[in-house]
């Protein structure tokens, strides 16, 4: 699959719909705990997340402003008090905003970086992806994501860590065995440890 050359929408809700479940089971004393985020507690991951959304969304809609030209890490992001009922409608409207044709088309922006939409799509998905495995190993939840997300995941990840896009905020891959599941490989491409938990 060339991820420039495909024209096809992909339905960013079940990966929306999973980062609202997985928030709605965040404890209060959760929110400092350790994510496979260096630097990031549950807290500023989550606070992340509300940030991502908001921005990517605009991403989808070409409606460039703060929202889309912040490069990322210019400020760690804080919680706000109601980040439940903000989270949940940005999740939504990032799911919807995707679902337009349009948001694949062109060229659009994201952390002030100027890219292909299609591009952007895929970092959109891949953000849910993974930040979604973050908070659910922070927190010791389920995670299980379909296998179509995780091929197209798999395929632009290897495609970034190929140099044939940007990596965006990714580290360098670790090294999995080619027999893992699918979604340890995804991790794996994005500079995460598979088998990370928790030390408390």
């Amino acid at each position: 699959m060339d991820i420039h050359t495909q024209t096809d929408v992909i339905d960013l809700g079940p990966a929306c719909e999973r980062i609202r479940r997985l928030a709605g089971g965040v404890r209060e004393g959760d929110l400092d705990g350790p994510t496979p985020c260096p630097d990031y507690p549950v807290a500023t991951l989550l606070a992340h997340v509300v940030g991502l959304t908001a921005g990517l969304a605009a991403t989808a809609r070409k409606d460039y402003g703060p929202a889309t030209d912040t490069a990322p890490g210019t400020v760690l992001p804080v919680l706000g008090a109601n980040w439940r009922t903000v989270l949940d409608r940005q999740l939504g409207e990032l799911a919807q905003a995707w679902r337009d044709p349009a948001a694949w088309l062109g060229v659009s922006r994201a952390g002030s970086v100027d890219l292909p939409a299609r591009v952007a799509g895929l970092v959109t998905l891949n953000e849910l992806l993974l930040h979604g495995w973050d908070l659910s190993r922070a927190t010791g939840q389920p995670y299980e994501p379909g296998d179509a997300e995780l091929r197209v995941a798999h395929t632009a990840l290897t495609a970034a860590a190929a140099g044939a896009v940007p990596r965006g905020p990714f580290g360098p891959p670790v090294p999995v065995d080619g027999g893992a599941p699918l979604l340890d490989r995804v991790v794996a491409l994005s500079g995460r440890r598979p088998d990370w938990t928790p030390v408390l």
